[in-house]
């Protein structure tokens, strides 16, 4: 739930972040369903790292996994905006957004695999680096994907709650540093 809720937390801010000439407003439910995408995905993936063996099939269908389940992630949390028009994404951005998401996801079962046993001072920095290359990968394919994003001049959103971005996104990461 933590490792979800900390990958969950990093999209919807930055989703947050992202600055539009208009209010933007969110499905509550939809939200919700994103976060629980990231739980869920996050589950899977220690359980994969946990296991006592990670041949290269199951590091592949986990990373398969993962990837996918922190795509879905994002990008339902991205039709939670309920906008007109709809966002148009680049299929390009997209693809590359699709791809960091199973590299990062390979890298981070495999290092948490490898990393997980020991407790030396070399462990605890190698352990450090890991936790710093898979934050900049979650955010690079979370930037990518914004970047993937179009949204039409003139376009109004309906529904949904009209949210003050700052005062959220305070929440949301205090909420989220107390759980973790």
């Amino acid at each position: 739930v933590a490792m979800g809720v900390g990958i969950w937390s990093m999209h919807f801010i930055g989703m947050m972040a992202f600055s539009l000439p208009i209010v933007l407003r969110y499905n509550v439910v939809t939200t919700l369903v994103s976060m629980g995408v990231a739980i869920l995905t996050s589950g899977c993936a220690i359980g994969i790292a946990g296991g006592a063996r990670l041949g290269w099939h199951r590091l592949a269908g986990g990373a398969l996994l993962m990837g996918t389940g922190i795509c879905t992630m994002h990008y339902s949390g991205m039709s939670a905006i309920q906008i007109v028009p709809m966002i148009v994404y680049d299929p390009v951005l997209v693809a590359a957004s699709v791809v960091i998401s199973m590299l990062a996801s390979f890298s981070a079962l495999w290092l948490a695999f490898k990393l997980r046993a020991g407790h030396s001072w070399q462990l605890a920095v190698r352990r450090f680096s890991a936790a710093l290359v898979m934050g900049a990968a979650i955010s690079g394919m979370h930037y990518t994907g914004m970047a993937a994003s179009r949204f039409v001049s003139g376009a109004y959103c309906v529904g949904g709650i009209p949210i003050d971005n700052q005062g959220l996104a305070l929440i949301i990461g205090l909420i989220t540093v107390a759980l973790l």
